[in-house]
């Protein structure tokens, strides 16, 4: 089992139960103890979880019941600052193009304005919301990546949509993340999405990165993209100038929708 996957499932029995023992883990997963160890030293530095006394807990907003990471929950946060995000972001799509989009509530927001666009376009996206919505529009033809369907998501995750993508010119990715940071780059929190968008940027000619304030400087579980994968990143406020140092260091355009 990979790390990334041991971790996931780390996090899933987290979820569920509150805390955890590394002995639970280690048996639960078939994994040694000291492996367990490491992956929950690791997933503390990400700002995962807090490691106790042989065990790990979740972090308090994570185990409060109102904390919830459901798609209809997460696509009402800072809604007028992704509107703005997916605005600004129109202007780099046009006629012909083939463009790719995830599943992120960023990215629904952009494909909102290509609702009624009359611009011929093929839109390729891993997004269930996003390709039922432009399936609508006459002027688009629209392609859904291949794959599973989780219980509370909008997303189409695992590795099933791989070879659709790979046989697709695909102009601009438009992508969004749980977190960034000037180490790790892009991460999310599903690992299983993580997967999918790790081949999105890969074959992607030019990815552009939508992405509010308060995502900056985070960490989660996986990284998907690197800095030097970035071509250009729009967001709502001003970065630091550490930021912007690694944005000139790895040639990332920045724009701040106004």
């Amino acid at each position: 089992m990979f790390a990334d996957q041991r971790r996931n499932l780390i996090i899933e029995i987290l979820t569920e139960k509150g805390t955890v023992t590394v002995n639970d883990l280690s048996s639960s997963l078939s994994i040694s103890a000291a492996t367990i160890r490491s992956d929950l030293n690791q997933m503390e530095k990400q700002g995962l979880l807090i490691r106790t006394h042989g065990g790990a807990m979740l972090k308090a907003e994570e185990t409060d019941p109102s904390f919830d990471k459901a798609y209809e929950n997460r696509e009402k946060k800072f809604r007028a600052e992704k509107q703005r995000i997916g605005y600004s972001a129109l202007k780099y799509i046009h006629e012909g193009q083939c463009i790719l989009l995830d599943a992120s509530t960023t990215c629904f927001e952009l494909a909102k304005y290509l609702r009624d666009t009359k611009m011929k376009l093929t839109v390729v996206t891993s997004g269930i919301a996003t390709a039922a919505m432009l399936k609508e529009n006459p002027y688009l033809t629209v392609i859904i990546v291949g794959g599973i369907v989780r219980n509370s998501s909008n997303s189409v995750e695992g590795l099933l949509g791989e070879e659709l993508l790979r046989k697709i010119n695909i102009d601009l990715l438009f992508t969004s993340a749980y977190a960034f940071n000037i180490r790790d780059g892009l991460s999310d929190f599903s690992l299983y999405e993580v997967e999918l968008k790790r081949v999105m940027v890969s074959v992607a000619n030019k990815v552009i990165t939508l992405l509010d304030h308060s995502k900056l400087n985070k960490s989660s579980s996986a990284t998907f993209a690197r800095p030097i994968d970035i071509d250009l990143f729009i967001t709502d406020e001003d970065v630091s100038e550490e930021v912007r140092e690694c944005f000139a260091a790895n040639q990332i355009a920045l724009e701040i929708a106004k």
